[in-house]
């Protein structure tokens, strides 16, 4: 466990052992502290995710050909989309 001001957060804990709230702020916190030049610009960011959005493959936030979080498969610029038509 590692404490940041009065905050305390374990950096080897699994996604079962963290309560929902901390799972989704160090979710978008990684998101966050990427470098600016591997993101994709916001515009096209948010294109991307209004594509998984329409997708039968999303369930829960993540994609079901390839299992990852697409939140954060779609904020590098470089990823693309796992399913065969490639939507972005």
């Amino acid at each position: 466990m590692q404490e940041t001001g009065n905050k305390k957060f374990c950096k080897k804990c699994l996604l079962s052992e963290m309560d929902e709230g901390t799972y989704f702020h160090n979710l978008y916190e990684y998101i966050k502290g990427l470098d600016e030049d591997i993101k994709a610009e916001q515009k096209e960011y948010e294109r991307r995710l209004s594509l998984c959005k329409e997708c039968d493959n999303l369930i829960d936030g993540m994609c079901r050909i390839c299992g990852c979080f697409v939140e954060l498969r779609a904020v590098i610029a470089t990823n693309y989309c796992p399913n065969m038509d490639k939507k972005w």
